[in-house]
């Protein structure tokens, strides 16, 4: 394969392999050098339409928006989305092609994919001066490596460096790093060319002496160590896309690894402030959409699972979710629906978004996702949903409010829209509003629009800031990211690795993988 590249691996999912490889993304952009992301397979619920109409995980969406590129399918081209504990619709080159237990995609299904994977990599590396890889999980699931298309496959398979990253702020990551290397082939290690510690707060003089000790062992290299900060996510990754809830009984700025801002609420530009809550349903998808609230000065967000902590919120979010008829079931049993009844009847602000959007209708007729049949939904909205086998992916641009909206659509339920105000390709009914449309709420005109009337409604003296840009608070925290490489990772040695590989010579480490 042709064009430079490094693998950014993790001790464990989590461990901040997006947050790096986005941060690596910006560092080169801003060196002049035309860089791309790739991850091959990856895991979540949250994810995104690129404008051919291909269904991508949001992180690579976002790691794209670090390189200044376009996302493709190309930079993720197998997705799966988790539909429970044991099965996942997988999603190839953006295109849905089955649902597929665990079992089934590591007993075979995943080794056929690899060549897929491997071409879509070599098209980038050809495209671009650099391609920065993520892997998935940890390299050294030994029990997962004969099918592995996504970290030591794909290193091995295009000769690309790799670079391991471990979260210290969990604690054990000497043992963690050296672990990591120890349980792998030789020819892979060959590969491994050392360390980068992710979260690390005190005084990097106190770490020096363990990371001399780790190059001893291992013969590897520490290329930095980034400081613990807040705020520095991008959108959800890895897992079943169901953030912690915020547990504090105080009405606070939810602690979301995908929001823009982490940090304490901003001052309202009016007299009082908005509170947003989000129902953390089961399966929950794109609860990135909620990130442009909270983004605006005076609006808190926290999700919620229980009745009584929707009584002080001005407005409830339903979100996305990948089993409509699973998180509708969710709801009653919590009795959230007899709550969201209650709120839609007061005229007290409600908006449902794809998945949260079909359960407040009518009905549902689900022989796809759930296979339930006809399942009543909560009837606040004139709508009728039919479950279709083809998934509808689609980018569309409308109006709504008075000013322009964009958005992304990804969902198999199809809506027949009864009656009520036209709103996105949904409607609205009083003060509950349904849209199949995903980040309509990062357009700035209309969030402000939204805002200015869930507010009325609401009965609340909250302003909208005027100039709050998301795009542009997008852009501030990938520079961030790209500061973080930049002022504490050794770029020198970095480059050098990406452009070169990994250096020759490196130790094996016993006892190396099972045979």
């Amino acid at each position: 394969m042709s064009g430079r590249g490094l693998l950014v691996a993790g001790t464990t999912s989590d461990a901040g392999k997006s947050v790096v490889t986005a941060g690596i993304c910006r560092w080169l952009v801003r060196q002049g050098v035309k860089a791309a992301p790739f991850k091959a397979q990856n895991m979540s619920l949250n994810s995104f339409v690129t404008r051919e109409g291909a269904e991508i995980g949001r992180a690579q969406a976002m790691q794209a928006q670090a390189c200044r590129v376009e996302p493709t399918a190309l930079m993720n081209p197998v997705l799966l989305k988790p539909g429970g504990e044991r099965s996942s619709q997988v999603v190839l080159m953006g295109r849905p092609v089955g649902e597929m237990s665990a079992r089934g995609y590591h007993g075979g299904r995943q080794e056929q994919l690899l060549g897929t994977v491997l071409d879509c990599l070599e098209q980038l590396r050809n495209q671009y001066d650099a391609v920065i890889c993520e892997g998935a999980g940890s390299p050294a699931e030994i029990n997962l490596r004969r099918t592995d298309i996504v970290n030591m496959g794909v290193a091995r398979n295009a000769g690309l460096p790799v670079l391991v990253v471990g979260d210290i702020d969990r604690g054990g990551v000497f043992a963690s790093f050296f672990g990591t290397v120890a349980l792998l082939s030789p020819e892979d290690q060959e590969l491994v060319a050392g360390f980068l510690v992710n979260k690390f707060r005190g005084d990097v003089s106190l770490l020096e002496p363990g990371l001399e000790m780790l190059h001893g062992l291992t013969g590897r290299r520490a290329y930095g160590v980034l400081p613990f900060q807040h705020g520095l996510g991008i959108d959800e990754e890895d897992g079943m896309g169901v953030p912690p809830l915020e547990r504090s009984r105080e009405w606070g700025r939810v602690s979301l690894r995908g929001a823009v801002r982490e940090s304490a609420v901003a001052a309202p530009a009016g007299e009082e402030l908005l509170r947003v809550a989000v129902c953390a349903v089961p399966l929950m998808s794109n609860f990135t959409d909620v990130d442009a609230l909270a983004a605006e000065p005076g609006v808190v967000v926290r999700f919620v699972d229980r009745p009584d902590e929707l009584a002080d919120a001005d407005l409830v979010v339903v979100p996305g979710t990948r089993g409509t008829v699973r998180a509708l079931r969710w709801l009653r049993a919590r009795g959230l629906a007899d709550a969201l009844v209650r709120r839609a009847a007061e005229g007290r602000p409600l908006l449902g978004v794809c998945g949260g959007f079909q359960l407040l209708g009518e009905h549902i007729e689900d022989d796809v996702e759930s296979r339930a049949g006809r399942v009543d939904g909560l009837g606040v909205l004139p709508v009728r949903v039919r479950f279709a086998r083809e998934k509808t992916l689609a980018r569309p641009v409308g109006e709504a409010l008075g000013e322009r909206v964009e958005g992304y659509e990804i969902h198999h339920g199809v809506a027949e829209v009864l009656g009520g105000e036209a709103f996105l390709d949904g409607c609205r009914v009083g003060s509950t509003w349904g849209t199949h449309w995903h980040g309509a709420l990062e357009s700035d005109g209309f969030r402000r629009a939204f805002l200015r009337a869930v507010a009325e409604r609401a009965g609340r003296r909250f302003v909208p800031a005027p100039d709050t840009s998301f795009a542009a608070l997008r852009e501030e925290q990938l520079d961030r990211l790209g500061d973080l490489i930049e002022q504490h990772a050794d770029t020198d040695a970095l480059w050098r690795l990406i452009e070169s590989g990994a250096p020759r010579g490196l130790p094996f480490i016993p006892p190396g993988a099972p045979a």
